[in-house]
């Protein structure tokens, strides 16, 4: 009796110590983009989230026929203004507000995370980023939806640095990102990265080794201080860490709110460095990086092959499935 009674207290002991360890929350989502015309309908594609058990969506605008499909699903949203809302929205509050009631607050059912105000925002616009999300934050919390925080979606091209302790806010972006990072800070909204190691890799192959952009280098690539990179992903999200350090927001996480790898139309674009980037992530984003250890929160980028976007044959190549619902390449999430 005596050993039994031992071998329960042990169980119980660690048992009360394994719930006193916080458990680390990590996320992979998939980024929801509809420009094309062969697509699914949002109901089928909220069902083929679901039965890949994918948990997390980005979408790009106030799309009503998502955020109708995503009602009682439980699955967590990123939903942009759209840059085209931007000024509007910076220099009114009412108009801010009227967008919160129409497209946040009639859809109680959507589990709303984040609201990104601007995603990549380029040239003037990048003024009305902070009072633009001002606003949006006044309005949400006028609402009674506090809860959901406005951050905005950069690229890796606000920053620059190397190794990633270096990373700073560039000298041509510091000035918007400074202030934004510190209004981050004050309301624990993350800050919405956009980061592509493919991009990196394409500017720069003399130096970078498509290892080390595909998660599968041997071993540590580059040493910075008392952390060790393997990967480049942990390389560009740390040297935003590090430009938020910086900054005096160190306190604010990054949501990697777009990552992926494209299939075809260039160079290393195909389906097995795609499936390889993609997979790798996937099964990465429960360790973070070596500056934020534990669980992180990502979304690959995209759900769809989209045939109508513009730019580069890549940029229609970055889905994993098919307008068919098939897959572009088979994915374990």
């Amino acid at each position: 009796m005596a050993n039994k009674q031992q071998v329960v207290a042990s169980v119980l002991a660690v048992a009360l110590l394994l719930a006193a360890v916080p458990t680390v929350v990590h996320s992979i989502g998939v980024c929801y983009g509809v420009i094309g015309n062969n697509l699914p309908s949002a109901s089928d594609v909220v069902q083929l989230y679901q039965s890949n058990g994918i948990d997390s969506m980005h979408i790009y605008f106030a799309d009503t026929n998502a955020l109708q499909a995503l009602s009682g699903s439980n699955i967590g949203l990123i939903m942009d203004i759209g840059n085209d809302n931007l000024a509007a929205f910076a220099s009114d509050p009412g108009a801010a507000a009227a967008w919160v009631q129409n497209n946040v607050k009639a859809f109680p059912g959507v589990n709303f995370r984040y609201i990104a105000v601007g995603n990549e925002v380029a040239g003037g616009d990048t003024q009305n980023i902070l009072p633009a999300m001002r606003n949006i934050d006044s309005a949400l919390s006028a609402a009674g939806l506090g809860n959901i925080k406005a951050s905005t979606a950069v690229q890796s091209g606000v920053t620059g640095g190397f190794p990633p302790s270096q990373g700073t806010f560039s000298s041509d972006a510091s000035s918007y990102m400074t202030p934004i990072a510190q209004y981050l800070a004050s309301t624990g909204a993350p800050l919405l990265a956009n980061v592509y190691p493919y991009f990196s890799y394409m500017g720069n192959q003399a130096q970078i080794d498509i290892n080390y952009a595909l998660f599968t280098s041997s071993g540590t690539v580059v040493q910075d201080g008392g952390n060790a990179y393997q990967n480049l992903f942990d390389a560009l999200v740390d040297t935003f860490y590090s430009a938020l350090e910086k900054a005096g927001a160190g306190n604010v996480k990054i949501v990697v709110s777009e990552s992926g790898w494209p299939s075809a139309g260039g160079d290393a674009a195909t389906a097995d460095n795609a499936r390889t980037y993609n997979q790798n992530l996937i099964n990465h984003v429960g360790q973070g990086t070596p500056k934020r250890p534990g669980g992180m929160e990502a979304y690959i980028f995209a759900m769809f092959n989209e045939n109508q976007k513009g730019g580069a044959e890549t940029e229609r190549h970055f889905g994993l499935f098919n307008p068919d619902k098939s897959p572009a390449y088979q994915m374990n999430f």
